[in-house]
């Protein structure tokens, strides 16, 4: 099936979509990497707010390639390896019950399980297709926490029919990705 998502998404939205399915987005995505990751999770910790509500806006692992003129523009906005994420999405989704997390690559069983419990999905963009998703993005909503680094900062950004991205893990805890690799070893041993 293909799905044209408006953020925020409800839990019974998200319940309908399925791992195989092709899901194009509108609205808020918010790029996070390992250390927005971290530093969004120690400011739970520490009760301090946090700059963006992860709960109605789909996370994007990702570390842009933005220009500054008068204002900022996306150069290119490809995914980045979610794996790295894998230590730090569980604790995520289940905080800021985070519903749509995007990436290359797939992630593991604690994500899965998270999806599972706490109804989000995990969805894959094509690794090498930057620039398709630098034209999805209409414009530049605002930067936190600048000072990781341009790649590591939360960029917000205002979407429109941002995709395909290939959902790989679902709410009801399929994981296409380790269904494959489970298949090529079964197929490694046979041979």
């Amino acid at each position: 099936m293909e799905y044209r998502l408006s953020l925020p998404i409800s839990e019974e939205e998200i319940e309908k979509i399925k791992a195989g399915d092709i899901i194009y987005i509108d609205g808020i995505v918010v790029t996070a990497r390992d250390e927005a990751h971290e530093r969004a999770l120690e400011y739970l910790r520490e009760g301090k707010a946090l700059p963006v509500d992860f709960s109605k806006v789909a996370v994007y692992h990702c570390g842009p390639v933005m220009k500054k003129n008068e204002e900022w523009h996306v150069i290119a906005a490809g995914p980045t390896t979610s794996r790295r994420m894998e230590l730090f999405e569980y604790d995520f989704i289940k905080n800021f019950r985070t519903r749509i997390i995007i990436g290359k690559g797939g992630m593991g069983e604690k994500t899965a399980k998270a999806c599972k419990e706490f109804k989000a999905i995990y969805a894959a963009f094509t690794g090498g297709a930057a620039v398709l998703a630098a034209n999805a993005i209409k414009k530049v909503k605002g930067v936190e926490w600048l000072d990781l680094g341009m790649p590591e900062a939360l960029w917000i950004f205002d979407v429109e029919n941002f995709g395909p991205l290939v959902v790989t893990i679902d709410a009801h805890g399929n994981n296409l990705t380790e269904e494959v690799k489970r298949k090529a070893m079964e197929k490694a041993k046979e041979m």
